[in-house]
């Protein structure tokens, strides 16, 4: 029986027969790009919690409250594959601004500034959960 050999590509794409990676406009984008999208949500939430007019304060201010609970639980699914992984955050995302939103009319206290700081603090809090859970259950029990 013959083993078929498949070459799997390499982290970035960029790599030649030789392992050598080739030079061109293009490589290695991820750390730009999600610079990028860190720099947009960002000016978002400070358009947003200052009340400016800037025309693209609604856009920048979706796009933080949408990437920034997704970011969060993507975190907790990293056994997933990148598309499911995806569509169960921004779901997630979806779901936890709804969430915050029928909350705060529900108690009568609607406002913009203490929706985008009730999903940042959300946020925070399940990222640093889902951190916290990956550090503490890497150890071992002293009864193992």
């Amino acid at each position: 029986m013959q083993t078929l050999r498949i070459k799997t590509p390499s982290r970035d794409g960029a790599d030649d027969d030789a392992g050598r990676v080739r030079p061109g406009p293009g490589r290695n984008l991820s750390p730009l790009l999600a610079g990028a999208a860190t720099a947009v949500g960002a000016a978002g939430a400070l358009l947003a919690l200052t009340d400016s007019d800037w025309p693209l304060r609604g856009p920048f201010a979706l796009f933080f409250l949408l990437a920034t609970p997704a970011v969060a639980i993507a975190a907790a699914l990293r056994g997933l594959d990148p598309f499911g992984r995806a569509v169960g955050a921004l779901a997630g995302a979806v779901a936890l601004d709804m969430l915050v939103a029928q909350g705060m009319l529900a108690v009568h206290r609607w406002s913009v500034r203490g929706g985008v700081l009730a999903v940042t603090v959300l946020s925070l809090l399940l990222l640093a959960g889902f951190l916290a859970r990956g550090k503490f259950s890497s150890k071992k029990h002293p009864q193992e």
